[in-house]
């Protein structure tokens, strides 16, 4: 099945990301404060975990609220590893 991801990512991020293509069907629009809005398609949450983690602090996910999870999961991991 595949689900809807709403990514944002920071303003510093934003130029280069609005470069990228992640999906063919991918919406992408810079928002008021500079940030980079995408949204896109996706059916492996697994490759597109990696994907977002592979920009940190730099990108939030917005929707759907499983992928957001799997990501703050991660990200905890991380941290409790360097702790």
């Amino acid at each position: 099945a595949e689900h809807l991801a709403e990514l944002r990512f920071t303003a510093e991020m934003a130029r280069w990301i609005a470069e990228e293509n992640w999906h063919p069907d991918q919406q992408g629009s810079f928002e008021a404060d500079g940030s980079w809005l995408l949204k896109l398609p996706f059916s492996s949450s697994r490759e597109l975990l990696m994907d977002i983690l592979r920009y940190g602090a730099d990108v939030e996910v917005l929707a759907p609220d499983f992928l957001r999870e799997a990501v703050a999961k991660a990200a905890n991991n991380t941290a409790t590893l360097y702790s």
